[in-house]
């Protein structure tokens, strides 16, 4: 039985929750750590106001991008905010034969003042680093990382949208450069920010989604890069979503590797139970899953609230019967690009039920891109000013 959560629990005591919580620097402070080069021919403002029309997630791109550039026996230098472009790549790149890279997903938004705030991003900078390195890569000081948020962001503010559901979504990123065939790590690492303006994930929003249960592929194993965000844990998820399309459902869902019963993750979101009594249950952290920064926040919302908020080892079977029985009452899903999302069926050998309700994740959803948005009081010193 594991020890239901609150404001004070030990589960609240992860190394990337208390990283999360170290104050930062003002953005005025960090602003100019990676000096603009301007791009020589920007997007018109027509250009962007068209792009800017109908946005979908990860299509357009905005007119520059932070980088940096680690060398061994030198460390981090050549920081600045460069136009986009494509990259210069060796074909012998480590990246591109032994996949030693990791990334970051998080958001500008733009409030009702025209100020632009992002969420948690000392989270992100930790994640990033605990992601390095496992990938057996040099972990970027985490000011830094947030310089170059900020530094992109007032390049390309023009770019952050203003509608609803609407953000600046930022991807860091950083990879092995070094051109050789040998195995081991990168004598040379690139990192990079790039910037898209995204509409919502799902462009139904709060609408149900349907998920594949995979029960012959595994997002990644014990001892394995489950709990790190490398591409490679994202590629071994491709063939069963493909799998989950060809069976008309959204998404996958995996089960762990060792048991093969228990639910883990979907392919890019955390999975929360919601039961008939108010509890909310998701699955523990393994390993083999990405701690995420919006399954962070909803878990510390719920708790404050009151609500009974579990991590532990949630079965296919139970979970099955729970909703049978009318004892689970929503499923749903959850992470940076999507916020929440509900689970309205889930589809697996031999099973294909119904979840039909939402409202706590509605409540999840309002609450929490509230505080995102400015729309309400941010009790956490979550947000943090870019501009």
């Amino acid at each position: 039985m594991h020890k239901p959560l609150s404001a004070s629990s030990s589960s609240f005591d992860t190394p990337l929750f208390r990283a999360a919580a170290v104050p930062l620097p003002a953005a005025d402070r960090l602003a100019g750590r990676f000096p603009l080069r301007p791009n020589p021919a920007p997007a018109s403002a027509q250009e962007r106001a068209l792009a800017l029309e109908d946005l979908r997630f990860g299509t357009v791109f905005t007119d520059h991008m932070a980088h940096a550039r680690w060398v061994r026996g030198q460390g981090w230098g050549q920081h600045a905010v460069v136009p986009f472009q494509e990259l210069r790549l060796s074909p012998a790149a480590t990246v591109l034969h032994y996949g030693q890279e990791v990334f970051e997903g998080i958001k500008a938004y733009r409030h009702a003042d025209g100020s632009v705030w992002t969420f948690r991003p000392r989270y992100n900078a930790a994640r990033l680093n605990l992601s390095a390195g496992r990938m057996a890569m040099p972990p970027l000081p985490e000011e830094d990382f947030v310089a170059s948020l900020v530094d992109l962001v007032r390049a390309d503010v023009e770019w952050v949208p203003s509608g609803a559901g609407e953000s600046l979504y930022l991807r860091p990123f950083a990879f092995s450069s070094e051109a050789f065939l040998g195995v081991h790590p990168g004598s040379v690492i690139d990192y990079y920010v790039i910037a898209s303006p995204a509409g919502a994930y799902f462009p139904n929003g709060l609408k149900p989604i349907s998920i594949w249960v995979s029960q012959d592929y595994h997002r990644a194993g014990r001892g394995g890069t489950g709990f790190a965000k490398t591409g490679g844990n994202y590629a071994a998820s491709l063939l069963p979503q493909q799998q989950a399309a060809e069976r008309g459902c959204d998404q996958v869902c995996f089960l762990d590797d060792v048991t093969q019963t228990n639910l883990e993750e979907l392919g890019g979101m955390n999975l929360m139970v919601v039961h008939a009594d108010g509890s909310v249950a998701t699955p523990r952290l393994t390993g083999t899953i990405l701690e995420g920064s919006t399954r962070s926040a909803i878990l510390r919302l719920l708790a404050d609230e009151g609500r009974e908020v579990r991590e532990e080892s949630i079965s296919l079977a139970g979970l099955l019967e729970g909703i049978a029985s009318g004892q689970v009452t929503e499923v749903f899903a959850c992470g940076t690009a999507a916020v929440v999302v509900p689970l309205g069926r889930l589809v697996g050998e031999g099973f294909d039920v119904e979840v039909r309700g939402s409202e706590v994740t509605s409540q999840v959803y309002e609450r929490l891109t509230a505080i995102q948005y400015g729309r309400a009081e941010d009790p956490y010193g979550w947000m943090y000013r870019l501009v």
